[in-house]
């Protein structure tokens, strides 16, 4: 990439130089074809600033970094506008991605054809009338069956005695949707979730 260094009543040494060129040449892999890049550094009492401008195909960047040095400056400046390139990048990629619009084609009218009145006769006798009924024969469906899993786990019994609330909250921060818990009397119960996600509270004898 071709890259213009202006200097402003400062020196530009060749260390400055050479850290342009490189992070110039990041950018230009990001963005692909670029056209030409400017890097300008100037002083404003005792802080360094470089204001960096990047010409793409269609796109133009500016960044600008300020701080007590030049490589400072200029590394404040190359990530923001390496920062920009990305962005540019990933939105071009993602707009290439989309699919167009296509329009769904449109089906003319159905015309009807003309019925002479010796057809439209026929047909009318052929037609069912009004309000006879139709039998109509329908198969009820099979239910699936579905084979019981067992799994033996240990999370799904309390080793505790705990009150309701507590076992409410105990299958949450478990994530269960069974818990079989004894309550401060010695009674058993069984928790467990239902389909709709209410909590369901069962009484051992």
């Amino acid at each position: 990439m071709e890259v213009e260094l202006t200097a402003r009543q400062v020196r530009i040494p060749k260390a400055l130089r050479e850290q342009a060129e490189e992070g110039m040449n990041r950018i230009a892999r990001i963005l692909g074809k670029t056209t030409s890049a400017a890097i300008t550094f100037r002083t404003q009492r005792h802080l360094q600033i470089a204001e960096l401008t990047v010409k793409a195909r269609m796109h133009t960047i500016a960044a600008r970094g300020e701080a007590d040095s030049q490589e400072s400056a200029l590394r404040a400046a190359l990530a923001h506008a390496e920062h920009q390139a990305v962005r540019y990048r990933d939105r071009h990629l993602t707009r290439k991605r989309l699919p167009k619009e296509e329009k769904a084609p449109v089906s003319p009218p159905v015309a009807r054809p003309k019925v002479r009145p010796a057809e439209a006769a026929e047909e009318e006798r052929a037609a069912p009338r009004q309000g006879a009924s139709i039998p109509v024969h329908s198969f009820p469906a099979r239910r699936t069956v579905v084979e019981p899993h067992v799994v033996k786990s240990g999370e799904a019994i309390a080793l505790r005695p705990m009150t309701l609330e507590e076992a409410v909250k105990e299958a949450e921060f478990r994530d269960r949707d069974l818990l079989v818990f004894r309550n401060p009397s010695g009674e058993l119960f069984v928790l467990h979730r239902r389909r709709d996600g209410q909590m369901e509270l069962v009484e051992i004898p």
